[in-house]
């Protein structure tokens, strides 16, 4: 079927007419930009895709397309529509390629940070507690949370995780997510477990989904939904209940808590103030392994977020994370990566149908890159996932268009290079073939892209560095520093309404009197 609609696509291909006349639309486009959207944006929202570099980026609109029976080439990613493209530089104060950690710190509280380190600039030294006081950072959700705003998070992962954590912690080490996870001296010094940090930092954050229920729980705490599994228990050494004190706090403020997706999509968010979903013990589950009976999807996620966020006129902030884009490449399973962008993308779309471009500023990245590619001089139409149309020269065996350039794919049989044709290239879980033998595959050094669109979208262009973005965000929303040029906009805003009311008005009297 996709060779088919290849063929089709391809009669008009042949004549230049067709890529004149697509040139020329976008064209019409790009002139329509001149007219720059800088309105004060009300609502702010950064969609970060895990590992998204862009390479998979290309590989997740080629999936896309071809789930919807299409050669997948052409098609449109909901990121692809936004009007202003950028790179950002990711490296961390001091690794050439960076962590997750280190990247969050950048595009969350505008400060370049060193590898392994959360909510801290870049005096921290990673895993000693005593350089922790004095070092913090704020995040934008901070900023956004103090102007009056709503603020979210919402993410594939565990909540304590590198990415969600930034927003909200100080640490020194992105691997203390519960007192369970940090050495004595640590607890002893006075340092504070990243769960912790998430109820007592930000108190009364609206919106908080995604997984790591254990992390919350007393130590051998059975969990709700896996009770007779010893792996999915309760982690805490200090016996709090983390998740009983905050609906203990929340009882008499419209507070929520949900741990499955029923639960989840039977609420109304006009009665929900605050909301704590939690749907996995650890991280959430990959989408193409989801139980959707239980645990519900990104796009469900943002969805309610965004319902219960948006009541506030002072407008939200929401971080979204497709947190397992980059678990699926390290583990060498391009499938699972994939299609974990794609659902990402699924969540951009919903929020655009949520929101407006006339006062919510958008942007969508990524943090790092991963070393994955594709390539092979694939025909229109081939599967991403499938075979190049040629032979190696080398050992004269076929090999798929996706490799890596290194991790767990790494396979020798007798001597040499597995035969793939041998084995199940389209399984879920397929490691794709690695240059280089690793138990993980690594993260990879080049720029990621940056796309945004809405008010002040046009000040992302270029190659910036990565702690740029939220500085933009926050100029955009006239929150955080620098709010000189706020004071002249809405200054300008009742001068524009006296001017339509007086008009309104002679237009009125002009017409009494005739």
């Amino acid at each position: 079927i996709v060779i088919n609609v290849y063929l089709d696509f391809k009669k008009h291909e042949k004549d230049p007419a067709f890529w004149h006349s697509w040139a020329q639309r976008t064209l019409r486009t790009a002139l329509s930009l001149q007219d720059l959207n800088k309105n004060i944006a009300k609502n702010l929202i950064l969609f970060l895709g895990d590992g998204m570099g862009v390479s998979t980026v290309t590989a997740a609109r080629i999936l896309k397309g071809q789930l919807n029976r299409q050669s997948g080439e052409e098609t449109e990613l909901e990121m692809d529509k936004f009007p202003y493209v950028a790179l950002a530089k990711t490296y961390n104060t001091d690794s050439q390629v960076a962590d997750s950690a280190g990247t969050a710190t950048a595009f969350l509280c505008g400060v370049k940070a060193n590898w392994g380190t959360v909510g801290v600039n870049a005096a921290a030294v990673r895993n000693q507690c005593n350089t922790t006081t004095g070092n913090e950072v704020t995040s934008i959700l901070k900023w956004a949370k103090d102007a009056g705003k709503s603020v979210g998070i919402v993410t594939t992962t565990r909540l304590n995780h590198a990415t969600p954590s930034a927003a909200y912690a100080h640490s020194v080490s992105r691997d203390w997510f519960s007192d369970a996870d940090m050495p004595r001296e640590a607890l002893q010094a006075g340092c504070k477990d990243i769960a912790r940090q998430l109820f007592e930092n930000i108190p009364d954050i609206n919106v908080i989904m995604g997984g790591g229920r254990r992390y919350m729980l007393p130590k051998n705490t059975s969990d709700v939904e896996y009770p007779n599994e010893a792996k999915h228990q309760g982690t805490r050494l200090d016996g709090r209940d983390l998740l009983e004190e905050w609906q203990m706090k929340m009882r008499h403020e419209r507070g929520v808590y949900v741990w499955n997706r029923r639960d989840l999509l039977a609420l109304n968010p006009n009665n929900v103030d605050y909301l704590l979903g939690l749907f996995e013990p650890s991280d959430m589950t990959y989408d193409l392994e989801r139980d959707k009976e239980s645990d519900p999807s990104l796009t469900e996620m943002v969805d309610m977020a965004i319902k219960v966020l948006r009541k506030n006129p002072r407008g939200f902030y929401l971080l979204v994370e497709g947190g397992r884009i980059d678990h699926g490449h390290h583990e060498g399973k391009a499938k699972q990566a994939l299609h974990e962008a794609v659902e990402m993308d699924r969540a951009i779309g919903r929020a655009g149908l949520l929101t407006s471009e006339w006062d919510t500023l958008t942007v969508v990245t990524a943090d790092h890159s991963h070393v994955f590619n594709f390539g092979g001089y694939t025909m229109r139409g081939t599967s991403i996932f499938g075979l190049a149309p040629m032979l190696s020269d080398i050992d004269h065996k076929p090999f798929t268009s996706i490799v890596y350039g290194n991790g767990p794919g790494y396979k020798v049989v007798n001597g040499t290079r597995e035969n793939v044709s041998t084995i199940d290239f389209y399984n879920d879980n397929y490691q794709a073939q690695a240059a280089v033998p690793l138990s993980l595959e690594t993260h990879g050094g080049e720029d990621v892209a940056v796309f945004a669109k809405g008010p002040m979208a046009h000040l992302l262009h270029g190659v910036h560095e990565q702690n740029y973005i939220p500085h933009v965000m926050a100029y955009a929303a006239c929150i955080g520093q620098n709010q000189r040029h706020c004071l002249y906009a809405r200054s300008e805003a009742p001068e524009l309404s006296l001017t339509w009311s007086s008009l309104f008005t002679l237009l009125t009297v002009g017409h009494l009197l005739c």
